[in-house]
């Protein structure tokens, strides 16, 4: 899976690029622009970023029927550290952990070799221990440093901050200008435009059907219309007379917004660069509202899509099973959930994409969003004969 995501990642650069230089489709850079500040939409375009690509790739991948679907595609990903460290306690009790004991860890190495400094932003402080025990695993020349005060030393970068959040670091954009130069080191680069869920609507745009057949092997392709859910775009721009949405028999959003609790098996999220956009804070299960509650929000998508673009997604139920859980008496007790799948995968200085280990939460079965909430279970994956 890593290496068709990581192909669809460069695909999706690529088809940026050409449509900010005015040669194809030039609503998409504009599109994707939207709600970022302009000179970070315009280093993103300079020639020094074109080969810079996210070296950790993470699709959430919902346990459904027969099938996965993916949620999400995220380039700056928490969790790597306690998958690592789950991987490594599963490994000692005796289970065949996906990825090894050591696979988390020598795939975040292989990011920066020779060392480097994972920098951990105020916004991002929950994710500090595990990138401090991350970085304690690989040895003296990795550390993790505050964003906030942080100083350069020459060495390589981990970004572990979102973009959206760049007003709040002061060093920020002198270092995004110098990784378009080459003269600093840093993954994930600063291509605000990869870090949207925008893409995975994009994905199944007609307008877009021939690029993607163009620029994808047919292997990856359909590979990718199996993994990725059918979506959206919001746009409040009235359609012709005889025109309908996709897959939808409807002919305007206002007729969506009318839609039954039936038919409303869909998903409205916002797509990024926000601080609502990660942690399932702007994601809305349509038939998990009540009717005036689906059209507020439907309505209030629409009218910030002009500074905030948002998509819709088919909903795909998780599958329901039996999973033994531990409790904190030290028992173990059967409990009926559905699972998020995480796995992680790695791009190394050479280009080759590796698995390094997949983190699954667990959820009650009721819940029809399954995130990191206070009811979750994080276990690994492990291969069972």
């Amino acid at each position: 899976m890593g290496h068709p995501l990581a192909k669809f990642q460069q695909a999706s650069d690529l088809l940026y690029r050409r449509s900010a230089a005015g040669k194809i489709v030039p609503w998409l850079s504009e599109l994707l622009d939207e709600g970022k500040p302009d000179w970070l939409a315009d280093l993103q375009r300079e020639a020094g970023m074109s080969e810079q690509f996210p070296r950790v790739i993470r699709p959430d991948l919902i346990l459904a029927k027969g099938h996965f679907a993916a949620t999400e595609l995220d380039s700056v990903p928490g969790g790597m550290g306690i998958t690592a460290w789950l991987s490594q306690v599963y490994s000692k009790a005796g289970y065949e952990v996906l990825g090894g004991a050591d696979g988390m860890v020598e795939g975040f190495r292989s990011l920066m070799p020779e060392g480097g400094d994972i920098l951990v932003s105020e916004e991002s402080e929950d994710y500090r221990p595990e990138m401090d025990w991350l970085a304690g695993q690989m040895g003296d020349a990795w550390s993790t440093e505050s964003a906030e005060e942080y100083q350069e030393k020459g060495k390589a970068i981990y970004r572990f901050f979102e973009l959206y959040d760049w007003e709040a670091l002061p060093f920020f954009r002198k270092l995004a200008e110098k990784s378009a130069t080459g003269k600093a080191n840093v993954t994930p680069p600063f291509k605000p435009h990869l870090e949207d869920k925008l893409w995975l609507a994009l994905f199944w745009s007609p307008a877009l059907k021939k690029f993607w057949e163009k620029s994808l092997r047919g292997s990856h392709l359909r590979r990718l219309r199996g993994l990725i859910p059918f979506g959206w775009v919001l746009d409040p721009e009235p359609l012709p007379p005889h025109a309908a949405l996709p897959r939808m028999n409807a002919h305007s959003w206002e007729e969506v917004a009318e839609f039954s609790q039936k038919e409303r098996q869909l998903v409205l999220k916002i797509s990024g660069f926000h601080e609502s956009a990660w942690g399932s804070k702007g994601v809305f299960i349509g038939h998990d509202l009540s009717a005036a509650e689906w059209k507020e929000r439907l309505s209030t998508a629409l009218e910030q899509s002009n500074e905030q673009p948002w998509i819709l997604q088919e909903f795909h139920e998780g599958r329901r099973f039996e999973h033994p859980v531990y409790e904190e008496d030290g028992s173990v007790t059967m409990m009926d959930v559905r699972a998020r799948l995480c796995p992680y995968f790695f791009t190394n200085t050479d280009g080759k994409t590796t698995f390094g280990g997949c983190l699954a939460t667990l959820v009650p079965a009721d819940k029809k969003k399954i995130h990191g909430m206070s009811d979750g279970i994080l276990v690994p994956c492990v291969i069972e004969d």
